[in-house]
């Protein structure tokens, strides 16, 4: 196998990672989380998120840096629910003081399947990154 069909079957495999880690969405739908201020848009941009990798899985075979892009925002977009559920105390200062509805329990959470989603994130921004700069730097010397 070519090095470029390499990098994109990691490529590949990094955005069906995020699409499957993908948990919080379905369950949170339709409740009180999803009508929030702060917290109803962070839940849409996860969903469209995901969408979004559904998309660059697809896209990785045919145009790989353009995957590459569509991967990094949607990395971008989905990072704000983990981090809610990872440190929501650090959350609830960054973007609002208002009053919120469910009492703060603590600033630091262990959720596993929080943090299993940072991790996946950070592997599909470092592929796809990795992707885009040197997809750029191997172009630029077979046009020399």
């Amino acid at each position: 196998m070519k090095k470029d069909g390499k990098t994109k079957l990691k490529q590949a495999a990094a955005c069906l990672l995020c699409a499957v880690v993908w948990r919080y969405g379905p369950p949170l739908e339709g409740t009180e989380f999803s009508g929030g201020w702060v917290t109803g848009p962070i839940l849409h941009m996860n969903d469209v998120g995901t969408l979004l990798f559904v998309l660059a899985l697809l896209l990785t075979f045919f145009y790989r840096r353009i995957a590459a892009a569509v991967t990094v925002v949607a990395c971008l977009l989905c990072l704000p629910l983990y981090l809610y559920f990872t440190a929501p105390g650090p959350f609830r200062r960054f973007f609002s003081r208002a009053e919120w509805s469910v009492p703060l329990q603590a600033s630091f959470v262990w959720n596993k399947w929080a943090i299993g989603g940072i991790v996946a994130l950070a592997i599909a921004a470092y592929v796809s990154l990795r992707s885009l700069l040197f997809a750029a730097d191997s172009q630029s010397r077979n046009s020399v």
